[in-house]
């Protein structure tokens, strides 16, 4: 019989891999950094709500601290944002046992964030701390140095000037725009009548009458902005 010899198996090929790439101590490996990816801003913020109007036989208009805030905020980091959300800057919020954040008056979660944003309103002693503390950073610094005043009552010799009435400090968040609610100011008239119930400036515009002094007290064209220091 006729023996046919059995055919060689074919060659092994080596696996197709890149090269190694070579490792240099001057570039070790880092990974891609995913800070973006995470809406939550580690910076406390100090904003400053200023308003202005022109005042009619007014001696004094002032921002009532117990009574509901309404702002709108934006993320720091992105483009959201969350519309007139209201607060009470008198009561701060419940929190859990071991929550190393602050006492604060407003915490919310940006979609994707695992960590609340939280807003603070600032009382004189805070505010006057804060404010200290950033004349001290800004010391020195070129471009720094610039002072900002505390919050206080509009008078009648700031009548058209931007006057400071409260400071929040924020994380992860930035106020953007104040809505009047319609129960936020107490007026006194240059006579001394009080007028802290009604004093609807959401149009801009607020009038009524001190009877006992016979003169009329007005708050006009109203208008308000947040700076962040």
């Amino acid at each position: 019989p006729i023996v046919l010899p059995l055919p060689s198996p074919p060659p092994r090929l080596a696996p197709c891999l890149p090269p190694a790439l070579p490792v240099s101590p001057s570039r070790p490996f880092a990974p891609t950094p995913t800070s973006h990816l995470t809406p939550h801003s580690p910076t406390m913020v100090l904003f400053i709500l200023c308003v202005k109007a022109e005042l009619e036989g007014v001696e004094t208009l002032s921002l009532i601290k117990n009574t509901n805030l309404c702002f709108s905020v934006r993320n720091p980091l992105g483009d959201e944002t969350r519309e007139k959300v209201v607060f009470d800057p008198s009561e701060t919020l419940q929190q859990d046992d071991g929550d190393r954040e602050p006492p604060h008056h407003f915490a919310m979660k940006w979609e994707g964030s695992k960590k609340f944003s939280t807003l603070i309103v600032l009382d004189e002693e805070g505010s006057k701390s804060a404010l200290k503390k950033l004349k001290k950073n800004k010391k020195g610094k070129k471009g720094g140095g610039g002072e900002a005043d505390l919050p206080r009552d509009v008078t009648s010799d700031d009548s058209g000037d931007y006057v400071p009435v409260l400071a929040m400090e924020c994380r992860g968040l930035e106020p953007y725009a104040y809505h009047c609610l319609g129960n936020e100011f107490r007026v006194v008239s240059e006579g001394g009548a009080v007028f802290e119930e009604d004093v609807d400036l959401s149009d801009g515009d607020w009038g009524d009458y001190d009877e006992e002094n016979d003169a009329a007290v007005g708050v006009n064209e109203f208008e308000s902005k947040i700076i962040a220091i």
